[in-house]
């Protein structure tokens, strides 16, 4: 998923994070125009007050269009390695993996730790690939419920296993920091195949959860 313009990140060429440029033009793309993202943030410097051009903003408008192209452009690799299996119906999970992604509702970040579960059938997932899968869902304005099942999507699709569990809890800044101001873990859920199915395999994944 990238942005219209995605060529503008990092104009070709590497970049330190906190680099501050030389001079008012040093952001500007190899045909002379400007990322469009630098334009918004400067002036949304100044709609809330503050001075783009002073000391310690200069760089800001630059390095925000940076990030946002670098956020959505995010490249997960192949995530469709697998492996054959001498064993069937083995309960293989995945737990703890720390994403970051953007509420598309207030644009503030919220974060998950993710756990996956899935029963091969004749293929396991290279380990790798779970976390990329998750990071590639989560590099786009999302809403937890919607990154929990498109992890499960993906996990049964590169598997080829019906029976797939996705588990995710996180805490969401819109309203850490927003709002109710008040720090609270999400938790969403989606349990497929033989785990929405089988009461047993159903707990036997939460006691490992």
């Amino acid at each position: 998923m990238a942005l219209a313009g995605s060529e503008y990140l990092n104009n070709g060429q590497p970049e330190l994070a906190d680099a501050e440029p030389e001079s008012p033009h040093e952001d500007v793309v190899a045909n002379g125009s400007q990322d469009p993202l630098e334009k918004l943030a400067r002036a949304l410097l100044i709609e809330v007050g503050e001075d783009p051009d002073r000391e310690g903003l200069r760089g800001t408008p630059a390095r925000y269009a940076r990030w946002w192209r670098e956020f959505v452009s995010y490249d997960p690799g192949r995530i469709e390695t697998t492996f054959g299996t001498v064993t069937s119906d083995q309960l293989i999970q995945v737990s703890d993996i720390r994403v970051w992604s953007l509420c598309e509702h207030h644009l503030l970040p919220f974060w998950c730790d993710v756990s996956i579960a899935y029963i091969a059938h004749h293929r396991i997932v290279g380990l790798s690939k779970f976390a990329r899968i998750a990071h590639d869902h989560a590099h786009r304005l999302q809403v937890q419920e919607r990154l929990t099942a498109g992890i499960a999507d993906s996990v049964a699709a590169v598997s080829g296993s019906p029976d797939v569990a996705v588990f995710a809890s996180g805490e969401h800044l819109c309203m850490t920091i927003r709002g109710i101001r008040t720090a609270a873990k999400m938790s969403t859920s989606v349990l497929r195949g033989v785990f929405q199915a089988d009461p047993e395999m159903r707990a036997r994944l939460i006691s490992k959860h």
